[in-house]
C-alpha cells in the first residue's frame, strides 16, 4: 500500500470545497441589471477565483497515476481503476435523473425518462457532468504512464509545452483539432505529475508561483465583468473554461503552492482534513441533494457574500456526513469510493 501523502488530502478539501461554491453561486451569475452590482460581483468573482478546482482534481489523478511504478495489469486497472468510478457514476445518473423530475409542481416521470435516454451524451445532473470527461481520461493514463516512465525530462516538457500552446489558442478561440477534449483535460494529468515528481520547491519560487496565479485570477475576473458589462449580460467567453490557458495557471499554482504550505498545516487538524478527503468524491456526489432545496425554492435570496458560504457549509456537512454513514456498509459503500 502507498504511503499516504498529505498535501493531496489538503488539495482535495480545499477542491470540494470550491467545487460546491461554483454550484452555490449558479443562480447568482446571469443577475447582471438583475440583482445589485456588487451582489454579482462577488458570485462572478468567487466562480473566478474557483475554477481551478476540476483539473485540480485530474492533476491529483495524474500525480498518483502517473507516479506509479509497479508492473501494469489490465485486470486490476479495470477492477480497481475503472470500474470504481464508472459503476457509481452510472447508479448515481439514474438517481438524479429522478431527482430532476421533481419540483415545485410534483414529479415528472416522462422528464426523468428523457434525461435517462441522454445519459451516454449527457449528464443527467448539472454535477454528473465532471465524469464524461474525466472517464475517458483512463483510456489516456497507461500510455502517460509509460511515457514519462521512460523518459527523464526532455519530451515530457514537450509534450506539456504544446499543451499549454494549445489551451492558449482554445482561450483565444482558434479553432482547430487540438480543441478535442481528451487531449485539452489529459494535459492536468501530465501537468500534476510533472509539479508533483519533477518541479523542487523553494520559497522564492512559491511566491512566484502565487503571484502569477492571483495575478491570472484577477484577469480572468475582469476580462468576465468587463465583458458582461458591455454586452448588458453574462458572458465568460472562455475566461471560464476549464481548458482555457489562464485557468491551467491557476490550477498549477494551487497545486504548486498547496503542495509547499501543506506540511504547516497543524497536526491537530490533520485528521479532520484525512477525513473530509477520504470523502472528497461522496461530497461531490452527493451535495446537490442539500442545494436542491435551495435551488428549486429559490432560498438564495439576499447577498452571496454570506449565503454562499453559508450553503456551502451547509452541503459540504450534509454531504460530508451521509458519505461517511454510507460507507459504514459493505452494501452501500461502494456508492461513495
Amino acid at each position: 500500500m502507498r504511503e499516504r501523502v498529505f498535501f493531496f488530502d489538503v488539495l482535495r478539501c480545499i477542491a470540494a470545497l470550491a467545487v460546491v461554491a461554483i454550484h452555490v453561486l449558479a443562480p447568482y451569475r446571469h443577475g447582471l441589471d438583475i440583482i445589485p452590482f456588487d451582489q454579482w460581483f462577488t458570485a462572478v468573482t468567487v466562480n473566478g477565483a474557483s475554477r481551478w478546482a476540476v483539473p485540480v482534481f485530474i492533476m491529483i489523478t495524474g500525480a498518483l497515476m502517473l507516479s506509479d511504478s509497479r508492473p501494469f495489469e489490465l485486470g486490476y486497472y479495470l477492477k480497481r481503476r475503472v470500474g470504481k468510478v464508472v459503476v457509481p457514476f452510472l447508479i448515481w445518473s439514474v438517481f438524479y435523473a429522478l431527482l430532476s423530475a421533481w419540483n415545485i409542481a410534483g414529479f415528472d416521470f416522462q422528464f426523468s425518462l428523457a434525461v435517462l435516454a441522454d445519459l451516454p451524451f449527457q449528464e443527467t445532473y448539472y454535477h454528473l457532468g465532471f465524469f464524461y470527461y474525466f472517464i475517458p481520461l483512463y483510456l489516456v493514463v497507461p500510455f502517460l504512464r509509460m511515457f514519462v516512465q521512460q523518459d527523464d525530462n526532455g519530451a515530457t516538457y514537450a509534450l506539456l509545452g504544446a499543451w499549454f500552446i494549445t489551451c492558449g489558442l482554445f482561450l483565444a478561440e482558434i479553432e482547430g483539432i487540438w480543441n478535442t477534449e481528451l487531449w485539452l483535460f489529459s494535459g492536468y494529468l501530465l501537468l500534476g505529475y510533472l509539479l508533483f515528481q519533477r518541479v523542487a520547491i523553494s520559497p522564492n519560487r512559491l511566491w512566484v508561483s502565487a503571484v502569477i496565479g492571483g495575478g491570472a485570477i484577477a484577469v480572468s475576473v475582469g476580462m468576465v465583468v468587463a465583458n458582461s458589462v458591455d454586452l448588458k449580460g453574462y458572458d465568460s467567453g472562455r475566461w471560464f473554461s476549464y481548458n482555457s490557458l489562464n485557468t491551467v495557471v491557476i490550477a498549477a499554482t494551487v497545486f504548486y503552492v498547496f503542495r509547499g504550505i501543506a506540511e504547516q498545516v497543524p497536526q491537530s487538524c490533520r485528521t479532520a482534513i484525512v477525513f473530509m478527503s477520504r470523502h472528497s468524491l461522496g461530497i461531490y456526489l452527493l451535495h446537490p441533494l442539500f442545494l436542491w432545496p435551495m435551488k428549486t425554492f429559490a432560498w438564495y435570496q439576499g447577498h452571496p457574500g454570506w449565503l454562499i458560504p453559508m450553503w456551502v457549509l451547509l452541503s459540504v456537512v450534509g454531504s460530508l456526513l451521509l458519505s461517511w454513514v454510507l460507507s459504514l456498509s459493505n452494501k452501500t459503500k461502494w456508492l461513495v469510493p
